[in-house]
Formats: structure tokens, sequence, C-alpha cells
């Protein structure tokens, strides 16, 4: 019995090794492009460039040096309290007088000099004064001029005051806000940002190399080894591998230096996140990809390349777009059917769960629904690709493509 023979007559390969030789060509071939590296080390560098901006900038607008003068050194903790409750970490000095005060400000060593008794403060400031300082300084001095009235009346301000402050509404909430839903919305836009960049990105390669080997006329002696199918889903394995790969670096390397730095409070959603990220990523460019690929044998040249991928490329537009009403509005009902269908979901779902809106049954019924959808597109697709990626020259009609031999 004689083995199976590819049609110039060679002895075929079996469908996994076809698949899995076309898939390691693409990997060892796309890791060691200069663009592989350079463009992940500038991808870490903006990261890293960007928590650090955040961390100094958090750490720069939580504090305060403010100068004190005369009789204004009496405001020195009550300030300090004020201000913590605002989010503002004051500290305070004396200064010797006023003309010294505005120096330092003018010099940069004080943020503010704060002059005057206690019942009319004044505050000098380079260009403005903080929301917070400002509330905090106009609390003192409406306080020292509510107790300066009281005592006028005959009231203890102590006891007023006391009474004053134990009045307050009483609220019932109906359900328990999350204090960490600011943090569980960065990382839902960083999912967000690095899914879509990914799949655009290598989705896009995959579309670019099709249309390289079909106009360079190579795909003809790859095709006399593997079959049309095998190519296709191995050129969309190996470079799928290649965007995970990449993605795993830099989301690795934004995650430990958001954590690292105190801008990320929640290690452990940060890394479920990151897990969720990489698996829809699979699932995600899998299906766009097989689009792209059969959408690029399509025509002959990088020229007519845009055509084609634009109609595919905006349904991924819109999923990224609509992310934001996502970002808004946690609850928002049609983000949420969205979520559910291709090709959305791989791209709205891991922003849902990084926001701990999706339930465990919407999150299986998408990861269901687009599993099938990748399975059927990639039946589709590898019969337009069987049926296009030989005809050179003018475009290939999507009727005739799909036509059976």
């Amino acid at each position: 019995m004689t083995a199976p023979t590819s049609p110039s007559g060679s002895t075929a390969l079996s469908p996994a090794r076809g698949v899995m030789l076309v898939a390691r060509r693409e990997l060892r071939t796309r890791l060691r492009s200069r663009s592989f590296v350079i463009g992940t080390i500038i991808t870490i560098a903006v990261i890293a460039a960007y928590v650090g901006f955040m961390y100094f900038m958090g750490s720069s607008s939580s504090h305060v040096n403010v100068g004190l003068t005369g009789q204004a050194t009496a405001v020195a903790e009550p300030l300090k309290t004020a201000s913590k409750a605002m989010g503002k970490e004051v500290d305070t000095q004396s200064v010797s007088d006023p003309a010294t005060g505005e120096r330092m400000v003018r010099d940069g060593d004080l943020d503010a000099l704060v002059v005057g008794a206690p019942g009319a403060l004044k505050v000098v400031v380079q260009k403005e004064i903080s929301d917070e300082l400002r509330a905090a300084l106009d609390g003192l001095t409406r306080q020292q001029a509510l107790d300066a009235r009281l005592a006028e009346a005959g009231l203890n301000p102590v006891d007023v005051n006391r009474e004053v402050a134990n009045a307050r509404v009483t609220v019932s909430t109906l359900e328990v806000p999350d204090p960490q839903q600011d943090q569980r919305k960065v990382l839902a836009f960083a999912s967000l940002f690095l899914l879509f960049f990914s799949v655009q990105t290598f989705g896009s390669m995959v579309a670019q190399g099709v249309v390289e080997e079909k106009s360079s006329r190579v795909v003809e002696i790859l095709l006399s080894t593997v079959r049309p199918w095998q190519l296709m889903v191995g050129k969309v394995l190996g470079i799928g591998l290649v965007g995970l790969v990449q993605l795993v670096i830099i989301g690795g390397v934004a995650l430990g230096a958001a954590i690292g730095a105190d801008v990320l409070t929640l290690p452990d959603a940060a890394v479920g996140t990151l897990a969720s990220v990489l698996g829809w990523y699979l699932i995600g460019f899998f299906l766009y990809a097989m689009i792209l690929a059969a959408s690029a044998a399509l025509v002959s040249r990088q020229e007519e390349l845009g055509s084609v991928l634009t109609p595919v490329l905006m349904l991924l537009m819109v999923s990224f777009f609509v992310g934001f009403t996502l970002l808004r509005n946690p609850g928002n009902k049609l983000v949420e059917v969205l979520s559910l269908i291709p090709p959305f979901g791989p791209v709205l779902m891991p922003s849902r769960i990084a926001l701990g809106v999706a339930p465990a049954w919407q999150i299986a019924l998408s990861v269901g629904l687009t599993v099938l959808a990748v399975v059927g597109i990639a039946w589709l697709g590898g019969r337009i690709y069987a049926n296009a990626v030989l005809r050179t020259g003018g475009r290939v009609k999507l009727r005739e493509a799909l036509r059976t031999e």
C-alpha cells in the first residue's frame, strides 16, 4: 500500500504535521524579525514610562508642602486633618515671616504659604491652588467665623459643633457599592485595548502574508507540500502564537510594573484579567484571522488588500468603541447582548469579566458561540482560500471562490 501523495506527486504530509510545519515556519520567522523585537521593546518602554508617570503624578499630587507664618501657625494640625479627609497629605512648616515664605513659594520649596489670623486666612501660591487645599482652608475659615459668632451669642462652640457633626442623613443602598470599581475599570480598559491592538495587528499580518505569498508565487511551492486549508490554518496558528508571546511579555511587564509601583492594588483581579485576555485572544484571533486570510486570498496585490480588510476590521473597531460605552455604564443592556455573540464577544466579554458584571452562564455562552463561529469560519474560509489563493491577476469574486469544483 503506497502513501498518499500531494498534487505534485511527492509524499503528502498528515493534516496535523502539515499545519504544524507551516505554523513552525511562521513562528520562527516572525519571532526573529526585527519588527517583532523592536516593536515589543518600544511597547514595553512606553508602558514603563506611563506607569512611572502615573506613579510620579500620584505621589506628587497627593502631597502638598504648606508654609505657615504668624497667627496662621495655629491651624497646622486642623489643616492636616481636614486635607487628609479630602485625600491630600499636607506637610506644614513654620516660616519666620511672609517675605521669606513668598520667596520659598517662588523657588518651589513651598506649594503654598498661609498667613493671617485663623478667621481671615490668606494663601499665596505660585500659579494656582488645588481644589482640596482650597476647600480645607475655606472650611477652617468658616469654622473660625462660626465659633466666634457662637461665643458672642453665649453658646459653647464645642457643644454646637458636636451637635452639628452628629446631624447627618441616613443612606440606605439597594446594592453594595464596589470600592474597587475605578481600578476594575482600568483593568477593563487595558483588556479592551490589548485585545483590539493584538487582534488587529497580527490579524492584518496574516492577511499581508497571504497576499505576499500569492503575488510572489511562493504559495505554489508551498502547496506542492501541504493542502490549501493546512497552509491557511498553519499560517493563522503560527502568527497567532507570535501575538500570544508578545501579549504575554507586554501584559506581564505591565502587570508587574503597575503592582510594583502601587498604581494597581488588585493583584488577584489583575492576574485573572491577564489570564482572561490571553484566553480570549486565542479565540478572537482565530475568528478574525480566518476571515482575514480568506479575504486576502481574493486579491493578488497589496494595493487591493485594504478593500477586503476594511469591512472585517470595521467589526473590530465597532467592538472597541462599544467598549467605551461599557466603561461608562457597566450595566448597559446592548453591550451585554453584543458581548454574547461573535464577532463582538472576544473583545467585549473580557472587559465585562474585569468589571465583575458578567455571570458565569453568559461567559460560557459567549465562549461556546465564538468557538462554533471559529469552526464555521474555518470551514468556509478554507473553501474560499483553496479556490482563490492560486488565482492571480484580477480580484476573485466571492461567489466564484465559494463555488464547489
